[in-house]
């Protein structure tokens, strides 16, 4: 099967794309595109799956550059490979040639891009990176690359819609302590129980930035078990772990 790739014209004039799981060599739990070496996937599979990725990209596998990620707002300037030490949750970069890349089953990945600049970023904005920052630190990042947030674009690939991500109570208070208009993001559900709208969060946050061009592509990673793995839908399934997707941008 060949690789599934949903790209955005918004990003037009770079090489990018959300790939669906569609394509890979995993199997079980994890069939199709696995990109996450942190799962219990064989390291041997997911090696092939990323460089099936890069392959797609025009890319040596080693020119496909991602971190440890670990739910922060911290991001990193890319010109090459790094070391899989890294810590962090986005990247930006202006070097022709290298693709920069997010995992995510669940959470939003998001790409940039300033066409004007040259610049590309990637970030992982589960709740609590987007709460915490996370996309304003990666077009803080990019304008120290001679981005200017004006021109730069922002696309919301596949994550978890409202309808799907139900939470409890102790939940919103998060939010509301740092903004008590956050409270929009939630609707009523069954009993105590609320349903957070991740991918809105993630736009204001980005308009609120001045991102005029600001899209979500609509794809509920929930919903769609044939094209998308999910994190939530795995503990609702009762599954031992799940896959990751990958997203990627490169000039």
């Amino acid at each position: 099967m060949t690789l599934e790739i949903i790209t955005d014209p918004a990003l037009h004039g770079t090489t990018h794309g959300f790939f669906t799981r569609n394509g890979g060599a995993s199997s079980g739990i994890f069939a199709g595109l696995n990109c996450g070496h942190g799962s219990s996937d064989q390291h041997d599979v997911v090696s092939i799956n990323r460089e099936r990725v890069a392959k797609a990209l025009q890319l040596q596998p080693d020119r496909l550059v991602g971190v440890h990620q670990v739910h922060s707002a911290d991001v990193v300037a890319v010109t090459g490979p790094l070391s899989k030490d890294i810590k962090a949750d986005a990247l930006v970069t202006a070097t022709p040639g290298v693709a920069i890349s997010v995992l995510t089953a669940d959470c939003q990945p998001v790409l940039f891009a300033d066409q004007n600049a040259g610049v590309v970023g990637a970030a992982h904005a589960g709740w609590k990176g987007a709460l915490n920052g996370v996309l304003e630190a990666t077009v803080q990042k990019m304008e120290t690359l001679g981005a200017a947030r004006a021109n730069i674009a922002a696309v919301i690939g596949p994550a978890i819609s409202q309808r799907n991500y139900e939470v409890g109570p102790e939940f919103i208070d998060q939010f509301t302590s740092v903004d008590p208009e956050y409270s929009r993001f939630f609707a009523t559900g069954k009993g105590d129980r609320l349903h957070f709208d991740l991918p809105a969060f993630g736009l204001h946050r980005l308009r609120q930035l001045g991102i005029n061009s600001a899209s979500w592509t609509r794809h509920c990673t929930y919903a769609d078990p044939g094209r998308f793995f999910s994190y939530r839908r795995s503990v609702h399934l009762k599954e031992a772990d799940y896959g990751r997707l990958i997203a990627a941008i490169r000039l």
